[in-house]
């Protein structure tokens, strides 16, 4: 069974997902490439869920760094490759950056730099699988599923630099 909530972000309703055993998907409602939520449990009460919420806020506060929620990334969502990217991502420190040719040797794929782009673009775990942290080869932002004004926002917040709310 999936769990899931929706919450007010500052960059917007996320809807937030879970399993027994560990987080499913973390999305912006209107998130490119998100499946919407049928078959999905609304369930606000969910103690993971709960957590999950909680840590978000406090990120958003600039109060924590990283997350401590157990993730539940099944074979079944998405292809080894992509998910092998996805692990990827939780390598890349807060407030730190990758290229996408970064990300993809880091799996071991050095030329699969726009595979490993479009994987990022399918990450169902935004902001605690920290796929806007990927960026072009000569620092552009380019590619995020949930729009580049929100990553521009969350790479400013972890950068500590002043920015506006959209």
């Amino acid at each position: 069974m999936i769990h899931y909530l929706g919450h007010d972000s500052p960059l917007g309703t996320m809807l937030i997902a879970a399993t027994e055993r560990g987080l499913r998907s973390a999305v912006f409602e209107d998130q490119r490439h998100f499946n919407g939520i049928a078959g999905w449990q609304h369930d606000p009460q969910h103690p993971l869920l709960q957590q999950a919420v909680q840590q978000l806020d406090a990120y958003f506060a600039g109060q924590r760094r990283g997350f401590e929620l157990p993730l539940d990334i099944p074979d079944t969502q998405g292809t080894e490759f992509q998910r092998s990217v996805w692990r990827g991502l939780l390598t890349i420190p807060f407030g730190r950056t990758s290229s996408y040719a970064e990300l993809a040797h880091k799996i071991g794929n050095p030329k699969a730099v726009r595979a490993v782009g479009a994987a990022n673009g399918r990450n169902p775990i935004a902001i605690i699988v920290p796929c806007h942290r990927v960026i072009g080869a000569a620092g552009a932002l380019v590619g995020y599923a949930g729009g580049l004004e929100r990553k521009r926002f969350l790479l400013a917040l972890e950068s500590g630099q002043e920015q506006i709310l959209l």
